[in-house]
């Protein structure tokens, strides 16, 4: 058996996979914010299995410790001459026309920030080594300030880890918890290393505790944690390497959305995540997309994660009037407890799951497959309300929460079309060429819509769309990756780099099996981060013979031009073993014809954009492949809702998958 394990804002999700029969199932509970171990107990603890199953979890413990600045309290060891580093960060400022914008305080306050006597030219060559006689004054006042994690950066520590090295084993021998530079990120940039680095030992101890108490209700089960590279690691390393977990929830989105994607024909995905409490958006071209240049927090984070942007728009995103009289959503969010006010677990603030109750695009007594009840008259009067302090007046046959409603929907459409907008318009790539993959628990009554203001004709609505983070936690690899800073000429002999690449390439392949993972399963990818001399930023491309030309065509291609009559850099070696791991094969059903009646269940009055129509509302699971549908109609699955416009046509491919061909108007 293998289990993955999600935990959202509102609800914790799981899927089991029963390698033997090939079954897969899936079930969600209320996530427990005060402790998610919870959430996570009592779901596994429904699963009959014993001790033979493999569980892979996606945890939010980091992220949450790192956003609301609840983690551990952090001390900062540099090179002396260099306390300020994490303050003075880049002195730039988030919008470049406001002089009085605030910076992100750092996580480690300047009295926590420590210096000793060492000193690595940009060369390698050491000119002063730490002094042992120095360690006790340090540890003395380590001790003084309470501090509970040590995060250790060096100012050339890439290039000569020893003296890191040589401090960590005295303070880990004094009984602190050290997180160095040389181990997490051994990669130049000095200030962005300080803040990986910062951040693995703030979250460290956080995710320590957590992952701890898991593994001992567990008792020895093979127990994996989701990184945000779209690989997995053993949760005794992610205790250590707590930064690689950071946004490891929306890459197991994003790694399923490219599994089905591919299963459903289609390589070039733009995965919409929508939850309970937030949305990720991210795009992938036969793979997910990585990056090494992301910030959580306002905070630049430099391992490789997949490139996901997310805005605080979910299903639980709170509604309200700001001072100017202007309607706005999110980001704070209801969550689970007390949820959106139609739960009636004592939510009272308007959420956008109540505007789509008001607006009839939601069966409320078969939310969740019947076995949560919505209330309607709960969420009509919070609309109410909400439209009268907006000013709102009835507009036609639309009442006052009505219209309130159809604004919410619209104020959250734009904050999430702008978050598609970031990772593909932005990133050089045309929405109109993807096929808009929907899924998360709240993501199918918005997406034919997001896809038409985006100008996409296409959306796959997978089939268990609001587990499928989890469902991707169970297809993901193991990946391991691996950085080396060497600031060469771009005409380098290719052999040469080669033999640079030597030793992390057997480190990558000797880790990767030590993950259990069989030598014949693993294979190790080599790639250079380059640049044109004089610039500040790299890109990354496959190491090959013709390396440099591949350079210059990922240049053209990112920013529209490229030179090979300028001379290029290459910055770092990277490398990335993927071992790869059993993964469940979606079932193939025979197509049933295109009848869709018999699954047609009720008609109800819906209200879109245009007004109210008469829509049919569909069973979901009793749909069969080759069904087709056309808007407006609302289809109802056990853990979502998928909502078609006027002249959108929805059919049921042979995996279940709904395949939506989007009106353009």
């Amino acid at each position: 058996m293998r289990i993955g394990v999600d935990i959202g804002g509102t609800f914790t999700d799981f899927v089991l996979f029963d390698e033997h029969s090939e079954e897969i199932t899936t079930f969600k509970l209320l996530s427990t914010p005060d402790n998610p171990a919870h959430a996570v107990l009592e779901g596994l603890a429904r699963v009959s299995e014993g001790g033979g199953a493999t569980i892979v979890h996606g945890s939010t413990v980091a992220t949450n410790a790192l956003l609301e600045r609840k983690g551990a309290r952090t001390a900062f060891v540099t090179t002396r001459g260099f306390r300020d580093l994490l303050t003075i960060a880049r002195q730039t400022r988030t919008d470049i026309y406001d002089f009085f914008c605030d910076r992100p305080e750092p996580l480690v306050p300047p009295d926590l920030c420590f210096e000793l006597t060492e000193r690595v030219t940009r060369d390698g060559v050491a000119l002063a080594s730490p002094d042992a006689s120095d360690f006790a004054d340090l540890t003395g006042a380590l001790r003084e300030a309470r501090t509970e994690s040590v995060a250790l950066c060096f100012l050339f520590s890439f290039l000569r880890p020893e003296h890191e090295a040589t401090v960590s084993r005295a303070l880990r021998d004094a009984g602190f918890l050290v997180s160095a530079s040389a181990e997490i990120l051994p990669e130049f940039r000095e200030y962005e290393r300080a803040s990986t680095t910062a951040v693995n030992a703030y979250v460290a101890p956080i995710l320590n505790r957590y992952l701890g108490h898991l593994e001992d209700a567990l008792k020895g089960r093979d127990f994996r944690i989701m990184q945000s590279n779209g690989g997995s690691i053993r949760s005794d390393e992610a205790r250590t390497q707590a930064v690689r977990t950071i946004l490891s929830g929306p890459a197991g989105g994003v790694v399923g959305a490219v599994h089905v994607g591919q299963a459903a024909g289609f390589d070039r995905v733009v995965g919409f995540d929508m939850g309970g409490t937030s949305t990720d958006v991210s795009l992938s071209l036969g793979e997910p997309q990585v990056t090494t240049e992301s910030e959580i927090g306002g905070l630049p984070i430099r391992i490789p994660v997949i490139d996901i942007h997310t805005v605080g728009s979910g299903g639980g995103s709170i509604a309200y009037v700001d001072a100017g009289g202007a309607l706005r959503v999110g980001p704070e969010s209801a969550g689970s407890d007390p949820g959106p006010v139609c739960y009636r677990r004592g939510g009272s603030r308007p959420t956008v799951t109540d505007a789509n109750v008001v607006l009839g695009r939601l069966a409320p007594e078969r939310f969740l497959g019947g076995e949560m009840a919505l209330d309607v008259a709960r969420a009509t009067k919070a609309l109410d309300e909400l439209g009268r302090q907006a000013g709102l007046t009835p507009a036609g046959s639309l009442t006052v929460a009505q219209t309130a409603a159809l604004g919410v929907v619209a104020v959250v459409n734009a904050h999430m079309e702008r978050a598609v907008r970031v990772i593909s318009v932005e990133r050089g790539h045309d929405p109109t060429d993807f096929v808009f993959l929907s899924f998360g628990g709240a993501g199918g009554l918005h997406a034919c819509d997001l896809a038409r203001g985006l100008g996409m004709d296409r959306v796959l609505a997978p089939y268990g769309a609001s587990t499928l983070s989890a469902f991707g936690m169970l297809v993901a690899d193991v990946v391991k990756d691996y950085v080396r800073t060497v600031m060469l000429p771009g005409d380098t002999a290719a052999d040469d780099l080669a033999e640079m690449f030597a030793p992390l390439v057997e480190r990558g392949a000797a880790e990767t099996v030590a993950e259990g993972v069989s030598e014949t399963q693993v294979t190790v990818h080599r790639e250079l981060d380059m640049r044109y001399r004089g610039q500040s930023y790299e890109l990354t491309v496959p190491f090959a013979a013709d390396y440099a030309a591949a350079f210059h065509r990922a240049h053209e291609e990112r920013y529209g031009h490229g030179d090979a009559g300028t001379p290029v850099e290459i910055v770092n070696l990277r490398v990335r073993a993927v071992g790869s791991t059993p993964t469940p094969a979606l079932r193939v059903e025979d197509v049933e014809g295109d009848d869709p009646s018999v699954a047609r269940r009720e008609r109800r009055e819906v209200v879109l954009a245009g007004g109210v129509v008469e829509a049919d509302f569909y069973d979901g699971e009793a749909l069969r492949p080759g069904s087709r549908i056309v808007g407006p109609a609302v289809i109802m699955q056990r853990d979502t809702t998928i909502l078609l416009g006027d002249g959108d046509r929805a059919c049921v491919d042979a995996r279940r998958n709904v395949l939506v061909e989007v009106s353009a108007t």
